[in-house]
């Protein structure tokens, strides 16, 4: 067989094999991300209220800014914004890829180049917090009562993403998609396992809230509420 021969079945093998591996990898992320968990909720108390929000892309868990069980601001302080208000009431976060999240705010705004870098884990972590002085509940909204305890494991979960010095969150210096959210720092890597929806579905699940068994999207997420 000469070489151009082999070559072009090497390279159709790995076409077939890429093939394979996508169609597995889209029919299984659909398939776990409708199984869910935690059906049904052990502690029934209604002591905060979180919001579950999308953009379409990425998925944030809203936290009231303070309550009596946790005060974000030492954190995640809104006046650190361009827009300097302290009058917000909420802040969404979420985690997720620093090249991922900075230049795709919307699909349409997706690299290539952005995406093998997410992908295969050669990208680093970052949180966004954003500001909102009042949540509403819509398609993309969904408004969830939780106890007291379901609340602080959630907030632990977040805590935990962020890379801290000193005590302190680092702040990303002139990064944010406007006057009202910031950038920080964080730990993990995205990739083709775990994205930022991974993340927020795994903060629900930490605080014993329906999710999804593995949801790499927010769809997978919001049908579970639906």
């Amino acid at each position: 067989m000469s070489g151009a021969k082999k070559l072009r079945r090497y390279f159709f093998k790995t076409l077939l094999f890429i093939g394979i591996f996508l169609i597995a990898y889209f029919a299984v992320m659909f398939s776990l991300s409708r199984i869910t968990v935690n059906s049904e909720d052990e502690d029934r108390a209604s002591d905060v209220a979180i919001y579950i929000k999308s953009n379409g892309v990425h998925t944030d868990i809203v936290f009231p800014i303070k309550t009596t069980y946790k005060d974000w601001t030492p954190l995640v302080h809104p006046t650190r914004t361009l827009s300097k208000d302290s009058t917000f009431q909420y802040v969404g976060l979420g985690w997720g890829d620093h090249d991922f999240y900075l230049n795709t705010p919307e699909w349409s705004d997706l690299k290539a180049s952005t995406a093998f870098k997410a992908a295969f884990w050669m990208g680093t972590g970052l949180m966004h917090a954003t500001f909102h002085k009042e949540v509403k509940e819509s398609e993309l909204c969904i408004k969830v009562m939780v106890s007291k305890q379901e609340y602080l494991r959630m907030v632990a979960f977040a805590e935990s993403s962020f890379i801290k010095k000193d005590g302190q969150t680092v702040q990303i210096p002139n990064a944010s998609y406007g006057d009202h959210d910031l950038f920080f720092e964080a730990h993990g890597k995205y990739n083709l396992f775990y994205t930022c929806n991974a993340w927020a579905n795994n903060c629900l699940k930490s605080g014993g809230q329906k999710a999804a068994l593995w949801s790499l999207t927010d769809t997978g997420i919001l049908c579970h509420y639906r």
